[in-house]
């Protein structure tokens, strides 16, 4: 089953739909919401004894889920206080009702709806050794100011732990960016379906452990919202390349092109090369400079070489095509760009394989610094293509500076892929997997040890292997990117955060897809330690 992101504004509308349709009422999301989050609290802070409770509530809906959470709480024996950022004539609707329901228990309830009010209770807020935040909910998008602001930074300087219910407050839902200030939780269980935001940009460590909770929405509702974006996980990948046949041989596993290298950057091709066979590609040929042919022959051993003209140069040229498309014959896919350079004549070669190619390539480093400026061949293509940029290499294909991608990298990869009909993967924390209908994967594998030189090379030959087996184009780029991801995270494990390398990385690649294979991991749907499915 998908693990589906979905805005604030579906998700808004399937509460909706959910009340409407199949007559459960609000009370009871809330309800079920905030029964779930104590229950979500008490395992994540069960180390905390004598706990001193303290909840910040809004006058929303998220004010109602944490009064909630205050009544099981009470219930419980537990010590707690709410703090109301407001009055309580602001209340309505079911917050209004839990409210009124805390009121009949005798609980603490203190209201501050000014700043004097706050600056007068810190003293005794100071007191409390746990903090459940129910500030703001999913509905906001604009900057906080006032006591709010206040209050979070206070908050976030307290060196007790929080808990934020559905998002950290000041975290924008739909886009992962801070509205000015946010709550830094230790936990966040959200309700329904996890947020887009809480799995890009800042989100990730503003949530801390995340958990999402079944509320009682309908299978049906959520599929006729037809959300577009979703995490991956082992049950969204094609391993049936890995179960082969008795009688399988290498040329029923597919055969590949990659092409790439120059002087200087031989060991880029020779990765997304070695990186293709790991992953079970049964041939590859490597078509590089006749010059360079030599140095890779000995490089290595699996794969078949094929030197292209012209022999004067380091460089492949437009003198190249003919025996290029000659070599395509019989091919699955193309792999190119690692390595390559970007002199004109190489531009032009790229260029005229991109409207040429009947095959799916896979448009990588180099190869995509060719496209730069020349966007407009990938809407003559013949079939559909992947691209693999990194921040930078995306920031040239769309003529915008690196930053400006970094702010919101989602909304910039969804535009381009259903702008110009490819598979757009953009590399870097959470990868962005962008598909031409306009859904979106988050991947949420790979770590910061994944930083150094020739990860995109491997990463390009992974995709690259796993099409030329028969894989489905979309299935086969997220099967790739996670398990790319996944090798990297095995990696982290076994030998630490830094230093290992791309060809480390290579080696690992057949424990990754071991890994998934394994029925009791995938049932566990081998999910980061951030993340946590909790019903």
């Amino acid at each position: 089953m998908k693990k589906y992101l979905v805005s604030a504004k579906e998700m808004q509308q399937m509460d909706k739909e959910t009340i409407k349709k199949f007559g459960i009422p609000g009370i009871v999301l809330m309800e079920n919401a905030g029964r779930n989050a104590v229950d979500f609290f008490m395992m994540q802070f069960s180390q905390i004894h004598h706990k001193r409770i303290g909840v910040l509530a809004g006058h929303g809906n998220n004010g109602g889920d944490g009064f909630v959470m205050a009544r099981y709480l009470l219930s419980a024996g537990e010590d707690v206080i709410v703090y109301l950022m407001a009055n309580h004539e602001k209340l309505s609707g079911d917050a209004l009702f839990n409210y009124e329901l805390l009121t009949r228990m005798g609980a603490t309830i203190v209201e501050i709806p000014d700043d004097t009010t706050l600056k007068s209770q810190m003293s005794l807020m100071e007191q409390r050794n746990i903090w459940i935040d129910a500030l703001f909910g999913t509905g906001l998008n604009s900057e906080i100011h006032g006591r709010y602001q206040n209050v979070i930074l206070w908050l976030n300087s307290m060196p007790c732990p929080v808990f934020s219910v559905d998002i950290p407050s000041g975290l924008n839902a739909d886009t992962g960016k801070i509205c000015g200030i946010c709550v830094a939780a230790n936990a966040t269980i959200t309700f329904g379906h996890v947020k887009i935001g809480q799995v890009i940009q800042a989100g990730v460590k503003y949530c801390g452990k995340l958990a999402v909770s079944d509320i009682g929405i309908p299978a049906s509702i959520t599929k006729s919202i037809s959300p577009k974006h979703y995490l991956l996980t082992p049950s969204d990948l094609s391993l049936n390349f890995c179960k082969r046949p008795s009688d399988a041989h290498k040329g029923t596993s597919g055969h590949i092109l990659v092409l790439g290298g120059s002087k200087g950057k031989t060991g880029a091709c020779a990765m997304t090369a070695q990186a293709a066979m790991r992953v079970g590609c049964g041939l590859l040929t490597l078509g590089v400079s006749a010059s360079l042919n030599s140095i890779l022959e000995t490089q290595l051993m699996e794969v078949m070489t094929l030197p292209l003209l012209p022999e004067h140069t380091d460089i492949l040229e437009m003198d190249a095509f003919d025996g290029i498309m000659e070599a395509l014959k019989n091919k699955k896919c193309m792999a190119i760009g690692p390595g390559m350079g970007t002199q004109a004549n190489t531009i032009e070669l790229v260029l005229k394989l991109l409207v040429s190619s009947e095959i799916p390539m896979v448009i990588d480093a180099d190869a995509l610094n060719c496209l730069s400026g020349h966007t407009e061949y990938l809407l003559n293509a013949r079939t559909t293509h992947i691209l693999t940029p990194h921040p930078g290499e995306m920031a040239r294909l769309m003529g915008l500076s690196t930053q400006k991608i970094q702010s919101d990298r989602l909304t910039y990869a969804r535009h381009f892929a259903a702008s110009y009909k490819v598979i757009l993967v953009l590399k870097g924390e959470k990868t962005i997997i962008a598909f031409p209908d306009g859904t979106v994967a988050v991947n949420p594998t790979g770590n910061p040890g994944m930083a150094s030189a020739g990860m995109g090379d491997v990463l390009t030959g992974v995709i690259a292997g796993i099409i030329a087996q028969g894989v489905p184009l979309y299935r086969a780029v997220t099967t790739g990117v996670y398990i790319h991801g996944l090798a990297g995270d095995i990696l982290s494990e076994k030998i630490g955060n830094i230093g290992f390398l791309a060809t480390d990385l290579i080696q690992t690649l057949p424990i990754a897809l071991e890994y998934c294979l394994n029925d009791h991991i995938a049932d566990q749907d081998c999910i980061p330690s951030w993340f946590c499915h909790y019903v």
